[in-house]
């Protein structure tokens, strides 16, 4: 009780400051300069409830804002379009209040009548948890982080207590619930635009032509080409206004085309630079010294790639058949080839050693292709061929995933496995897996929180098997001790909870850790005012060009 409410005191001096220095603006003035950000794949549309990737989030970051933020390059929240909340001593009622003079983005498919205000949150929730309102009946599609965390479950009803107050009610204690608002699927949509497109309808146009009320305004997208945005003029936040005036995504797939565009100031930012790149540009820089264009800040990766194995397709529903595959890949030689001096092994736990309730205690088995082939025999599996998905895109948990597919092909024909390697767009590369249709997939995670929570529940949990599960793995004794976890404010007892999850994960194996990176960021060295997210995220908030 001493520590909750400790932390309320806390909460309430961050809330205070937050909301004492804002002042709704008329106009803001924006610099006339462009922005290109040459970024990694396309997004598969922008309403941010249905997506769960690096590269979906991104735009939307520029887009829409949500109740509460995360300061920028933290894990810490801070208000955004709730001025401050209160919590009831149970834990179950968040009581938010609105901020006010906030503006839906006045665009050429859409001019709002009023400003933001709690009918807004409501409907945006009350979409992703109700599949009997009119506008979720109109557009059916899935909310798959709203699921995977266990919202769509733990949430009994949000009322509008008045135009700019807003109360969610909990049917049980979400400890994470707070940080979870902060995420991107939780972006606050217009109602009004959603009642026009209901009118006309036209409501999958919200996934198609986005509003926010967010610090860039969406122009046009040309999918495997370019993503354009304008500065919001009349953006609400003083604290991190736009300051460029124009943003472009030059969508470039390439990660050699990326850096050669940053060479030649065809973009300012680039993302995920391959590993032999990053040692190369390190030694550019450094041999230019103060006369260099070009700057690479790092971070340490809160990220984990991994290969999933869909439990549901046989022989992977069997835990020796997944030991013997995970056995026989060379973890070693991966981290090497793959992501080079920006990578650090796993040691077999599900998440990253920087997030708390890591157990440090896992080992992960030794490479063992004679130990391997033995578990098959012993199994009785003979002959065994299963499709191994590559990821098309790099990411921050995997910089090479045809590489690292063709070493770990490589790797079980020496077990007498085939694996037939399969790829597709990044999009249908996500839809499909969802769907099931992989035997083991290359995929990865990077956090998008600061609670455990996001690595167990999203990626293990048996709510999430639609979703983010890509093991499509439920086994009540692990999901059990998450959802206790979950439901209780008391972190010595949470991790207690989270180590024994770990240990029944190491025993299982519903998907084999590869290795953790290092985040680095080739940008321009006029580029001012970027923070590298711990989540892995690119935004443009408050960034600047010399």
């Amino acid at each position: 009780m001493k520590q909750t409410h400790t932390l309320r005191l806390l909460l309430a001096a961050t809330l205070l400051a937050g909301a004492a220095v804002i002042r709704p603006a008329a106009a803001v003035e924006i610099p006339n300069k462009t922005l290109v950000y040459c970024s990694e794949g396309s997004p598969a549309g922008f309403d941010p409830g249905q997506l769960t990737t690096g590269t979906d989030f991104d735009p939307a970051d520029a887009i829409y804002n949500r109740l509460i933020a995360f300061k920028p390059g933290e894990t810490g929240v801070m208000p955004s379009l709730a001025e401050s909340w209160d919590i009831s001593p149970d834990n179950k009622i968040y009581t938010f209040h609105l901020r006010k003079g906030v503006k839906f983005h006045t665009t050429e498919y859409f001019k709002p009548t009023r400003d933001f205000n709690a009918e807004d949150v409501k409907f945006t929730f009350d979409r992703m948890g109700d599949r009997d309102m009119p506008f979720r009946k109109a557009y059916p599609t899935e909310f798959p982080y709203f699921v995977d965390m266990g919202l769509q479950a733990d949430i009994d009803r949000i009322e509008v207590v008045d135009p700019y107050t807003v109360r969610f009610v909990l049917k049980k204690v979400d400890a994470p619930f707070i940080q979870n608002l902060a995420m991107p699927f939780a972006s606050i949509l217009s109602k009004e635009y959603a009642d026009k497109l209901l009118a006309a309808n036209n409501p999958r146009d919200i996934a198609l032509k986005p509003v926010g009320t967010g610090p860039f305004i969406f122009r046009s997208y040309t999918k495997d080409a370019t993503l354009r945005f304008d500065g919001n003029k009349e953006y609400w936040d003083t604290r991190l206004p736009p300051k460029v005036s124009k943003l472009i995504f030059a969508i470039t797939t390439d990660a050699n085309v990326r850096i050669q565009k940053l060479k030649r100031n065809e973009c300012q930012v680039a993302t995920y630079p391959r590993p032999a790149d990053v040692d190369a540009l390190k030694a550019e820089i450094a041999a230019q010294g103060k006369a260099s264009k070009l700057k690479m800040p790092d971070q340490v990766g809160f990220n984990l790639g991994y290969v999933a194995y869909n439990v549901q397709k046989k022989p992977l529903d069997r835990v020796e058949v997944r030991r013997a595959l995970d056995m026989a890949i060379n973890k070693k030689a991966i981290l090497q080839s793959v992501y080079g001096s920006a990578g650090q092994l796993s040691n077999g736990a599900p998440m990253p050693p920087t997030q708390w309730s890591y157990d440090k205690n896992i080992k992960s088995a030794s490479y063992d292709p004679e130990k391997a082939r033995a578990l098959l025999d012993k199994a009785g599996v003979k002959n065994m061929e299963i499709t191994l998905w590559a990821m098309p895109v790099q990411r921050p948990y995997n910089p090479n995933g045809k590489l690292m597919a063709e070493m770990i092909q490589a790797d079980w024909a020496k077990i007498g496995v085939k694996a037939n390697i399969v790829t597709y767009e990044w999009g249908e590369y996500i839809k499909r897996a969802k769907a099931g249709e992989h035997d083991a997939l290359l995929i990865g995670w990077t956090g998008d929180n600061g609670d455990p929570d996001n690595w167990l529940g999203v990626l293990l949990g048996c709510d999430s098997i639609n979703g983010n599960n890509f093991s499509k793995w439920c086994y009540k004794p692990f999901d059990d001790l998450v959802k206790q976890a979950r439901q209780t404010t008391d972190v010595a007892l949470r991790t207690k909870l989270y180590t024994q999850a770990q240990e029944i994960f190491a025993q299982q194996l519903p998907f084999s850790p590869i290795a953790h990176s290092t985040q680095y960021k080739p940008m321009a060295t006029n580029v001012k005012g970027f923070k590298l997210s711990p989540f892995g995220r690119n935004s443009f908030i408050g960034v600047s060009l010399e």
